[in-house]
């Protein structure tokens, strides 16, 4: 574990020179120095050249001859709206982290651990694969079709040979090319394809000119044979030019025979066709590697190419209804060289387009497999694909992709494995979509991505559909490889692979057990468990009228509710935790909840779906009472609960001093994985106590007597709260040592002060609409060591943005703008600081306003820096030096308060009334000195440096939060 004053090196944010790290895994093996590829090269032109494939040139005819134009436009929408579910996947995954080599296969295996992402990814590479060889034997026929020997057609040149042996001989020559240029590098791959995308574009270009520029012709068909051997006379199919009648009688379907293979078309068959056509998707994702943003070149290039390719099929479909006749549409699929100005160039784009997908499957199996043999899934059986060459390019790999390659042009069979392979393509869709739905559903703070046109509801229609897909395209094909990826699963799970990515399995399991995700809360230690998402029943509340449980099997059909969340829990494993999964879980103590009410709200808007527990200490000793008096007050505190409308569980305990209780309440607080990791406080203070009951709506009127749990009269369970001057049951030596405790075992602080000055609209559970805007400071570095370096923020200045980000993700917060100040020294330049600052919150993906502010005289810009956090107190400065510090800070602190978004110096005091006003501060809570003497003053420097700050929390975190990986 980092040390949690280690810089940001330690998160692999800032370099040794201070600079931002790109946010691309420059990292990973192959170095930054690989990373070459731009977004239009990288993703636009592969992904438009992988979706138009052979189809854009030999298949429009045959779907519209067959399926009419508007059954047609009826398919492409179909396709394109489920190729668009995963793209919006994709680009949620991709804006969440770095994306490393291995583009689909990384996305899934980094979600849903090395099991389930090792046996997909195989299966990814094994469909590139498979693709390779499918666009290479395509390109073969295409040949074949113009040059062969035994051409049909009518404008065949015959002179190439043909046979098995030859096909295949014509294929490994081509496969040689391919894997030349691929072995080669990204660099003249990408250079190769776009100059294929110029070829494809001009030829399609041509065919656009020619409907417009072609007069009406007759266009001779291949002759079918007669019957018993005849010949029939030839036939004649019409392109008429843009004629309405042409268009009307194109409108409806035609399914009629398939002259190539002789089988009867319909529906489902042809959106086969069209759809094997259009799965190219991933192929800008594969070159994750080698890009040099992926996180924002993969979403943007392959929403520009899904756009492109669709405009291009619509225009093509309308050109086509408007202009060929039915005959011509079902009888000649490659009617583009018939209509066109210069035949040839439609030929050129033909193999252009077979050529540049064998391409990008090649190239991107590599990818994956090098990325795959990185990883260590499978051993030694692909250890040789992880050599790369001294400019990180992994040629090794590509030698193996070519030499499979070579294996799957042997069978030669071009229409099992084109099903094959769309299944395979699909299996990993559907992956890519359940591990966004996974991420969704989980709720993890770190879960951020910039990408946000998604929602949990695209992600399952997104499965939904792929699997869909797969069973309409090939039932055979899609059973076989579930039945393969449950295979791979298993092996994977006998094997063993790394456990440091993190399983999203265990912060679903946390999501599902939390109160977080249930309607109301519970005791720990009790029977009573509340509703849950699944709408389970549940046990009774203890200390109710009736004890026991109320559920009744003969009636319920689903398992016993305690015993699905003990399954949960007891799954919970706490040495799978990663901190990309992390998110805060709290122990608030409370003494009195009369003057703790907002804290209890505030509290509850921080947890994000963490466990939340209410402590409270009674002070006593159990051998001297004659029974225990902590039982009897659990009924009050879950009213409690229930009428402040808080997930939180309770915890009470029995303690001689507040300090040893909350030792107690530390330790034992929570079940299993689910166990308190932070610690939350009031602040100590000598305002006096407010009753929140008295002007609380949900404690002002009378409760519902009927409620089971409920009390008619709240009020009365608990003390009035404490009268000014009364002696405390917890002293300020206590208090501060409460804090040291926390932090000796590893626990988060938080100290809230004046949380009941919070706007009443924050704290509600609507959306917190209001006309008044309201900001969010955060001041992630230690105003009381204020030298400690600009742009330097520790493990515990991130974990302040952290809490203040999930904040603002709570729909009350949603309207608050976070603000973050950087303190600089005066002779220190502005710009630096803020600019590493911006680097770093991009990576996070944190939306903030950045302002840096000069310490002026006084505010110890001059003075000595403390080797040590707390050294304030423990070195020789004198108490009115430290007293003048915290003043200082407090002052600047309260200046920026009323300022508004690049406002001046207009602070209420200047009458700036008007614009947005603070809300909530986050201040860095330095730590404890080692000396208890010296507890008093500091706590009396935190009094005075959050002095009428209004509603302000003191944060000290301990343990890495953030992540920048997927």
């Amino acid at each position: 574990m980092a040390s949690e004053s280690s810089p940001l090196l330690a998160y692999r944010l800032l370099g040794e020179e201070g600079t931002a790290l790109p946010l691309n895994g420059a990292g990973a093996p192959g170095g930054a120095s690989a990373r070459k590829l731009s977004t239009f090269l990288g993703v636009v032109v592969p992904t438009v050249l992988s979706m138009f494939s052979i189809v854009v040139f030999l298949r429009i005819g045959f779907v519209v001859g067959h399926a009419g134009l508007l059954q047609a436009l009826a398919m492409l929408l179909v396709a394109y709206f489920i190729l668009a579910l995963t793209v919006l996947s994709v680009c949620a995954i991709a804006t969440n982290g770095a994306v490393q080599g291995g583009g689909a296969y990384f996305m899934i295996s980094r979600t849903l651990g090395p099991e389930v992402g090792g046996s997909i990814g195989l299966m990814f590479y094994l469909a590139n694969v498979c693709g390779c060889a499918v666009s290479l034997l395509g390109l073969v026929e295409s040949v074949l079709d113009v040059f062969g020997a035994d051409a049909t057609g009518p404008s065949g040149l015959r002179v190439l040979p043909q046979g098995y042996g030859w096909n295949l001989l014509y294929g490994s020559l081509l496969l040689g090319l391919v894997g030349g240029v691929c072995t080669l590098g990204a660099g003249l791959y990408a250079r190769a394809s776009f100059l294929t995308f110029l070829l494809v574009s001009g030829s399609l270009a041509s065919v656009l000119i020619s409907f417009v520029a072609v007069g009406p012709r007759d266009i001779p068909l291949t002759p079918r044979p007669g019957p018993n051997g005849s010949s029939l006379p030839p036939r004649f199919g019409h392109f008429t030019g843009f004629n309405s009648s042409t268009l009307k009688d194109n409108l409806g379907a035609g399914y009629a025979e398939d002259y190539t293979t002789g089988a009867m078309m319909n529906f489902a068959s042809v959106f086969a066709v069209l759809f094997n056509g259009c799965t190219g998707i991933m192929a800008g994702a594969n070159m994750s590697g080698e890009l040099k943003d992926p996180s924002r070149a993969i979403p943007l290039g392959t929403i520009v190419a899904v756009a492109y390719t669709f405009f291009v099929y619509v225009l093509l479909f309308f050109l086509s209804s408007f202009t060929c006749d039915r005959t011509l549409l079902q009888e000649d699929y490659g009617f583009f060289r018939a209509i066109s100005l210069w035949p040839p160039l439609v030929l050129i784009g033909i193999y252009a387009t077979a050529l540049s997908a064998s391409m990008s499957s090649l190239i991107g199996a590599s990818r994956i497999l090098h990325a795959l043999a990185r990883d260590d899934l499978f051993g030694v059986i692909l250890a040789p694909a992880k050599v790369v060459s001294r400019g990180g390019n992994p040629w090794a790999a590509v030698l193996y992709s070519w030499g499979l390659v070579q294996l799957v042009l042997l069978a030669g069979k071009l229409n099992t494995l084109a099903a094959v392979v769309t299944v395979f393509y699909l299996v990993a869709y559907a992956a890519v979509d359940l591990s966004c739905l996974s991420l969704e559903w989980a709720s993890a703070p770190n879960f951020r991505p910039t990408f946000s046109l998604f929602s949990w509801h695209t992600c399952l229609l997104g499965v939904a559909s792929c699997l869909l897909m797969m069973f309409l395209i090939s039932p055979g094909a899609a059973g076989g490889s579930l039945l393969l990826m449950g295979l791979l699963a298993a092996l994977l799970t006998a094997r063993g692979g790394p456990s440091s990515w993190g399983y999203v399995s265990q912060a679903l399991l946390f999501h599902q057990v939390s109160p977080g995700s249930w309607r109301g809360g519970g005791e720990m230690g009790g029977d009573q468990i509340t509703p849950s998402l699944f709408g389970w029943s549940w046990c009774s509340r203890p200390g109710g009228a009736e004890q026991g449980c109320v559920f009744d099997p003969a009636t319920s059909p689903s398992p016993h509710p305690c015993t699905q969340v003990r399954k949960y829990l007891l799954r919970l494993d706490v040495r799978k935790d990663h901190v990309k999964f992390w998110r805060p879980q709290l122990l608030l103590l409370v003494g009195n909840p009369r003057g703790a009410l907002p804290l209890l709200r505030l509290a509850n808007q921080l947890k994000k779906g963490g466990l939340y527990v209410l402590g409270h200490v009674t002070l006593g000793d159990l051998d001297s009472l004659p029974s225990d008096p902590v039982q009897p007050q659990y009924g009050a505190w879950l009213s409690l609960v229930d009428r402040a409308q808080v997930k939180a569980f309770v915890d009470l305990t029995l303690s001689p001093s507040v300090r040893q209780g909350a030792q107690h309440l530390l330790r034992i607080s929570g079940l299993g994985g689910m166990k308190p990791n932070t610690l939350v406080l009031g602040f100590y203070d000598d305002a006096p106590p407010q009753d929140h009951f008295l002007t609380d709506p949900a404690f002002s009127e009378p409760a519902d007597s009927t409620r089971e749990g409920s009390s008619p009269a709240l009020s009365t369970l608990f003390p009035p709260p404490r009268a000014p001057g009364s002696p405390r049951a917890l002293s300020p030596q206590d208090y501060v040592a409460t804090v040291a405790d926390a932090l000796k075992m590893n626990k988060n602080v938080v100290l809230a002060r004046a949380s009941g000055a919070l706007p009443r609209e924050r704290l509600s559970r609507g959306s917190g609409g209001t006309s008044q805007l309201h900001h969010v400071d955060v001041w992630p570095l230690n105003l009381l060591r204020p030298r400690g370096g600009p742009g330097y923020v520790d493990v515990c200045g991130l974990f302040l943005l952290q809490m203040a980000t999930i904040l603002g993700m709570v729909p009350a917060w949603h309207s608050a703008r976070l603000r973050i100040f950087l303190c600089l020294g005066p002779r220190e330049a502005p710009g630096a600081a803020e600019g590493r600052l911006r680097a770093l919150l991009s990576q996070l993906r944190i939306r903030a306003e950045v302002q840096e502010v000069v310490w002026g005289e006084g505010a110890g810009a001059g003075e000595p820096e403390a080797e040590e956090e707390g050294d304030f107190v423990n070195s020789g400065r004198g108490d009115v030096e430290a007293e003048a510090l915290a003043r200082s800070a407090n002052a600047l602190v309260r200046a920026q308060q009323g300022r508004g978004t690049g406002g001046g110096p207009g602070g209420p005091e200047d009458g700036d009334t008007e614009g947005p006003t603070t809300a909530l501060t986050f201040l860095y809570l330095p730590r404890p000195p080692a000396d208890p003497a010296r507890y008093p003053r500091y706590l009396a420097l935190l009094e005075t440096l959050t002095r009428d700050l209004g509603p302000t929390l003191l944060v000290h975190g301990v343990t890495p939060v953030t992540c920048t990986d997927l």
